[in-house]
């Protein structure tokens, strides 16, 4: 890429796409294409057909989707794989007939079997069963990978597939409904910090901003307090789903970010194509290689947001996947590796999240 290319961030105003345009503006570069989802459905294959055809994008990141936690994953299975499959394919192949020179699929760790040996390289892709919470999104960003590698053999395509473990930071999700694990405990021990503290200023801004099953700021504190206490939350004590004891890698969304520009800049299919007759496994994962306890993480936010109640935990949820941790050699081999740790990223995501809150109520 040089600085003037024609540039597409499919998806720049979520957790993924906003911090690698907020990387590549960083490094000077500035011809982008951009569209909002109401600018642009990628689920319509006439819109995104039309949109390649007169903007002729040279490079693509691919980090629209559809996404959610575990409740989500597991209650809206057909929407996860339909839309997740409508909107991959949609972009891929318009990126095939429009002469795209290089485009970039985000996918996700979760493509990985239940049982998977740890740390998961990439070739223990599709050797045993899935996860079942959330095999659909899973199924569906299998299905990217083997479009990356396809267009690549038949077409001569140059498009490369990363896969991206579990990522925190700006513009994160803090839905209760539908938020990944870190976000959604930073908010729930944050909620019950001011309860904890009679903070009710601080509780109405936050449900302004973000209102849980439509009880937002100017709600009674009765209305509150019961609204809340549906999601574990109460004054002395939060209830999280499982037992604790499952592991997870996290990975700093920016990190992500300069890791996949890394790839688009520095990287080609044919450097990570393997020699043989069978062309598989040409993904990447990007991770720090390193896990914590869902315990253990849940005491790291709790000391960040100051709350003094109990944190216990319900065995009767699911906990997914007992351990998620990425292999990162191939990445390591490539380049690239991550500096910031998990104690420092909740810190800069609590910070970030206040001052989010703070400027949507000015």
């Amino acid at each position: 890429m040089n600085k003037n290319s024609k540039i597409y961030v499919a998806g720049h105003k979520g957790l993924v796409g906003s911090a690698i345009l907020k990387n590549l503006q960083s490094k000077g570069y500035n011809g982008f294409i951009l569209r909002t989802h109401a600018e642009l459905d990628l689920t319509d294959q006439a819109a995104v057909n039309a949109f390649f055809a007169s903007e002729q994008p040279e490079y693509v990141f691919l980090s629209a989707a559809y996404v959610g936690g575990i409740m989500a994953n597991n209650t809206r299975r057909a929407d996860f794989i339909y839309r997740n499959l409508m909107i991959q394919s949609h972009v891929i192949h318009a990126s095939y007939i429009n002469k795209v020179k290089k485009l970039l699929f985000l996918g996700s760790t979760c493509i990985y079997p239940r049982e998977a040996p740890q740390p998961m390289r990439e070739d223990c892709l599709l050797t045993s069963p899935l996860e079942y919470t959330n095999e659909p999104y899973a199924v569906a960003k299998i299905a990217g990978i083997k479009m990356c590698e396809s267009y690549n053999i038949q077409y001569g395509t140059n498009f490369i597939a990363v896969m991206p473990t579990n990522l925190y930071g700006p513009n994160d999700n803090f839905d209760l409904n539908t938020s990944h694990v870190l976000p959604a405990m930073i908010r729930k021990i944050h909620l019950a910090a001011c309860l904890y503290r009679q903070d009710w200023k601080a509780l109405r801004d936050d449900l302004n901003v973000r209102p849980v099953n439509g009880i937002g700021g100017g709600a009674s504190e009765k209305e509150i307090g019961e609204v809340l206490r549906t999601y574990g939350i109460a004054p002395d004590e939060v209830t999280l789903w499982g037992t604790g004891k499952p592991l997870r890698e996290f990975l700093w969304s920016e990190e992500m970010a300069d890791a996949t520009v890394y790839m688009m800049e520095h990287v080609d299919f044919s450097a990570i194509c393997p020699n043989g007759k069978e062309v598989r496994n040409t993904h990447i994962n990007i991770g720090t290689g390193k896990d914590i306890s869902i315990h253990d993480l849940s005491l790291l936010i709790k000391e960040t947001t100051g709350f003094d109640g109990r944190l216990t935990f319900d065995a009767s949820k699911p906990d997914g996947t007992f351990r998620k941790l990425t292999d990162v050699d191939r990445l390591h081999a490539l380049g690239w590796r991550h500096t910031i740790e998990i104690n420092e990223g909740i810190e800069r995501l609590y910070r970030w999240y206040r001052q989010d809150i703070q400027n949507k109520t000015k």
